[in-house]
């Protein structure tokens, strides 16, 4: 299917059956050739519980296109998604959204070709143990 990758991770997460409830959702779902652009370190079926970065794919609510505009939507990890229409469409951060507005019976679904991820350059190589030199030379500059 177009979504197996992200019904692993969900799966994973423990999450599938929380979005199976009684919502409203709006999830912004990414496809499987989103999946695809992931570094291979990544395993989609050792997520961990309630995985940060899925549950940023999430915002409480039936939300369907028609109710939103250039904004920022609070995601169910706490940070925030930004929506922005151009004349090229709508995105959701970086990734552009290739179908919206597909109606379910406890929310709504928008396809996403990005993976989204809620971190900073600086969260990620402060997290990635490999980086620590850099983050130690980044902090004694002060930066």
């Amino acid at each position: 299917g177009r979504f197996s990758s992200l019904v692993v991770a969900l799966t994973a997460a423990g999450l599938l059956e929380t979005l199976r409830g009684e919502g409203p959702f709006t999830i912004f779902a990414p496809t499987d050739e989103a999946f695809d652009k992931l570094p291979r370190e990544i395993d989609l079926a050792q997520i961990e519980k309630n995985d940060f970065r899925l549950t940023y794919h999430v915002v409480a609510g039936n939300l369907p296109t028609s109710s939103l505009s250039n904004e920022d939507l609070g995601s169910l990890n706490g940070e925030s998604v930004e929506v922005v229409f151009s004349e090229a469409g709508m995105m959701v951060n970086d990734a552009n959204v290739v179908h919206a507005d597909i109606i379910a019976n406890n929310g709504v679904v928008r396809v996403i070709d990005a993976v989204l991820s809620p971190f900073s350059v600086v969260d990620i190589i402060t997290l990635d143990g490999r980086f620590s030199s850099l983050v130690a030379a980044l902090e004694a500059a002060g930066l």
